[in-house]
């Protein structure tokens, strides 16, 4: 406890000596220029990575640089409005933006099409429950019943918001108690990857609808339709081009720095395309994620070691052969994953702590908005402990518990939400209170 209080006042004195020296650049310039968008970009970071210590606390990092990013975006209200132009700055919202893109094509690594086939029928079930439950309760009659007056497409957005489970919160806990391998875990993770899938595809239907500014069946199950085909698409097609784009550049070069080029590529690549079809980038990025495997970078592996770890091999007992395969395989399985994590430690906390500056306080510490947030949060319980009633014959109350937490995702829809115009500060502000106490 002493060196994190150590490493807590550490981390705040850079940052408090940091900020007045921000405020001053920003009034001296009187514009905002790239050098002073770097100077806010280090502050960001470095807020972020010293809320992130709240992980010391049993927290996950996300709550810490939401609260970061809260802290930041209403300094004006002590006099600091140094701060004030970075929440509308066109360069940090792109790299906010391009942040999520690589968050969703993390957690589309992490999962897989073959690990959804084996958890089965009852986390299909669950992952079923756990989303309709919580969009119907929310879009159709919490939202409505406590915020009476806001336009239909509002009240969608409230409902998705509450529909994807957390997957990084919910294994990090079942890590953390070492239960990872029962089988509650592993229907909740297999739950957890299905609806953050189904959740993505509500996300889409709901931004498409609000462009097209109807939201009629025929329009939900034309973008409904748009959205599987394209995931199915992406996965089919996406095996295919995949390997045989990952053969032809390892020709050009080997090793990291070409993995990495078409990793990159290929979500990039793969958002715009489903940006162009009417959905959201991050559907894309998702998509990339589930499709590339590791097949299509042993290509580029270092041949040598390969080759030495398969001599060892030859003629080892069956454990120790075992033993060489399993390393072989996370080498390659795991390095893409590993390259893109210093991307993602810059980009994805950008996300988060602009997210959490676009709440403004005076709301958030409105005793009705926090009502309000407190009955939907209820029922953001309420609607994924349901879930568990489906599982079969294990622990449903565990499996209903483990659907609960909200994260990422959540905080997606509801930017997304707002940058459409469709959710009001008062909204946006309910949703991140829903996801910070779930």
């Amino acid at each position: 406890m002493k060196i994190t209080s150590h490493r807590v006042m550490s981390s705040l004195a850079i940052v408090a000596i940091l900020l007045p020296f921000v405020q001053a650049i920003t009034e001296r310039t009187h514009e905002i220029n790239v050098s002073s968008t770097f100077v806010w970009i280090v502050l960001i970071l470095l807020a972020a990575k010293t809320a992130s210590l709240v992980e010391s606390f049993g927290q996950p990092a996300v709550l810490g640089e939401l609260v970061a990013g809260v802290i930041l975006g209403n300094l004006a209200l002590v006099g600091l409005r140094g701060l004030e132009p970075m929440k509308d700055n066109e360069i940090i919202k792109f790299l906010a933006e391009l942040g999520v893109v690589i968050l969703l094509f993390q957690v589309g690594l992490e999962s897989n099409v073959q690990q959804m086939r084996r958890v089965g029928a009852r986390a299909l079930l669950v992952a079923l429950v756990g989303v309709i439950a919580p969009f119907v309760l929310g879009a159709y009659v919490v939202g409505p019943l406590l915020l009476p007056g806001l336009p239909p497409a509002a009240y969608l957005f409230i409902g998705a918001a509450l529909t994807a489970t957390s997957v990084g919160i919910t294994a990090r806990v079942f890590r953390d108690l070492g239960k990872l391998q029962t089988s509650e875990a592993q229907i909740v993770l297999g739950a957890a990857v299905i609806d953050d899938v189904i959740g993505l595809i509500i996300l889409a239907v709901v931004s498409a609808s609000v462009t097209a500014g109807t939201v009629d069946l025929a329009t939900v199950a034309v973008i409904t339709g748009k959205a599987l085909v394209f995931l199915a698409g992406a996965i089919v097609l996406g095996q295919i081009l995949a390997a045989r784009l990952g053969r032809a550049l390892s020709k050009i070069h080997t090793g990291m720095g070409m993995k990495f080029t078409l990793a990159i590529a290929f979500a990039l690549l793969t958002a715009h395309f489903a940006e162009a079809i009417g959905l959201a980038p991050i559907v894309g990025a998702f998509a990339a994620g589930l499709v590339l495997e590791p097949v299509h970078f042993e290509h580029f592996e270092d041949p040598k070691i390969i080759a030495d770890l398969r001599q060892a091999m030859v003629g080892a007992p069956a454990g120790v052969a075992a033993r060489v395969q399993t390393v072989i395989e996370h080498h390659v399985d795991r390095h893409v994953e590993d390259l893109l994590e210093p991307l993602g430690h810059f980009l994805v906390p950008i996300f988060f702590v602009l997210t959490g500056m676009n709440v403004r306080l005076e709301t958030l510490l409105n005793p009705t908005t926090l009502m309000i947030a407190v009955g939907i949060t209820v029922v953001a319980f309420a609607g994924k402990m349901v879930s568990g009633l489906v599982a079969g014959p294990v622990n449903r109350v565990v499996v209903g518990i483990g659907m609960i937490p909200r994260g990422e995702v959540g905080l997606i829809f509801a930017a997304s939400g707002r940058s459409l115009g469709v959710i009001s500060d008062q909204v946006f502000s309910v949703i991140v209170i829903v996801v910070m106490l779930s």
